[in-house]
């Protein structure tokens, strides 16, 4: 299946461009517009179902997270060294993006400032710190979820989570019901995310119909950057490896191979876990650490997601001309590290997420598709990048807990 959405995909990006180029190239300006428009309203569409599920998403996904996060707490020492290293992880990602994509400016020049519905760049500046506290604590938890405020509906969940915790004997009952309230909304998301390829098709032919073929060299730009920042992460997770375990490194590198590989081909980590729970033992890796470390780190710790976030999220800024203050930078990124780590485990869950940041900072969420036409082709490269980033922090945790076992050992 996974197999079969992939080419879906690929032949939906192709059957776009092929269109897009038609109508730009055949069509009077104004009957390419007017294409344009109602490959729009079928985007549009797509979007509106996006948005449908942001609130119930975040707030369903990231209590069933806290709930975990607490069993982790409870084991001690290693479920602190376990969601210590998942932070700085998350950070370094997050950082990472965020200075490759302002080195490189891959929307930088595109002007779309002039896009319908567009929010003009001194919308970004209603972002203030007289408004941090009404932005961050809802008044109403009902009108949190109608406007998708997530930092709001985070705050909530917060506080939901915690009095989970101190109900004691009803807990379990209490967490059962969050967990399949989060089941439901995931398979929810999964029927909206099929349509994906309609939608990439409609976003590729509406872009191409009215800013023509020299679009696609924006993409190659965009696609092209995101591939060099990961390549990067990845020289990074190769360095900590060797510093920590030496030639372990690449033992640990052979022996998750075939898991990357898996999840670069079909877009999905969570399809290389299967493999990937069975190969890193055979790296030194006790069974118990791994057992352990790679379900949170499927829920919580998503380098390759996290850089993307900030990567994507500046780069429809720069297209759009909008430049954000430090203060904007800082906020964003604080907003990206909580979130994401609710929503991990969604199918393209960097998209709600993105859509969530972009509607915080007072932008329009239709923006998003602008990189929706390309997602899938970054997904594959984000998606092995996850599985690499996991297994270096089984590594990492083995040995702060004395427990890695060298080759020969």
């Amino acid at each position: 299946m996974n197999r079969f959405f992939t080419r879906l995909v690929v032949g939906a990006m192709i059957l776009g461009v092929a269109t897009g180029w038609a109508c730009n190239h055949w069509m009077t300006p104004a009957g390419a517009a007017s294409a344009a428009a109602a490959f729009g309203l079928l985007m549009e569409a797509f979007l509106r179902l996006i948005k449908m599920i942001i609130a119930p998403l975040v707030f369903s996904t990231l209590l069933a997270g806290i709930v975990h996060m607490e069993d982790a707490a409870a084991v001690g020492r290693v479920g602190i060294k376990t969601l210590g290293w998942f932070l700085l992880a998350s950070i370094f990602s997050l950082l990472l993006g965020l200075l490759m994509v302002e080195w490189l400016q891959p929307g930088a020049g595109m002007a779309l400032q002039g896009v319908a519905g567009a929010a003009p760049p001194a919308a970004a500046n209603a972002f203030s710190a007289e408004h941090l506290i009404a932005d961050i604590i809802p008044t109403s938890i009902v009108d949190a979820m109608s406007r998708n405020a997530v930092l709001q509906i985070v705050v909530f969940a917060v506080f939901v989570g915690i009095a989970i915790s101190r109900l004691e004997a009803r807990a379990p009952l209490v967490t059962q019901l969050v967990e399949e309230v989060a089941a439901i909304m995931l398979k929810v998301t999964g029927f909206v995310m099929n349509f994906a390829p309609l939608a990439i098709f409609c976003a590729l032919a509406s872009t191409v119909a009215v800013q023509g073929l020299p679009i696609l060299l924006v993409y190659a730009k965009f696609v092209g950057g995101f591939y060099l920042s990961m390549l990067l992460l990845w020289a990074a997770l190769f360095a900590v490896t060797l510093l920590m375990v030496r030639r372990g490194a690449l033992r640990l590198f052979a022996a998750v191979r075939e898991p990357t590989l898996l999840a670069f081909s079909v877009a999905s980590s969570e399809s290389a876990y299967p493999r990937l729970l069975t190969a890193l033992p055979g790296a030194g890796i006790p069974r118990r650490i791994v057992s352990f470390v790679l379900p949170l780190g499927y829920a919580f710790n998503l380098d390759g997601s996290m850089m993307y976030c900030t990567f994507a999220t500046l780069f429809i800024l720069q297209a759009h001309g909008v430049a954000l203050s430090g203060a904007q930078m800082a906020g964003m990124l604080a907003m990206l590290l909580i979130t994401s780590k609710g929503i991990a485990v969604v199918p393209r869950a960097s998209l709600v997420v993105i859509m969530a940041t972009l509607a915080s900072l007072g932008f329009p969420e239709g923006w998003i598709g602008l990189v929706l036409a390309v997602d899938h082709l970054l997904d594959m490269g984000r998606s092995a990048t996850n599985v690499i980033g996991n297994s270096v922090a089984t590594v990492a945790i083995s040995k702060w807990e004395g427990q890695y076992q060298e080759e020969g050992a």
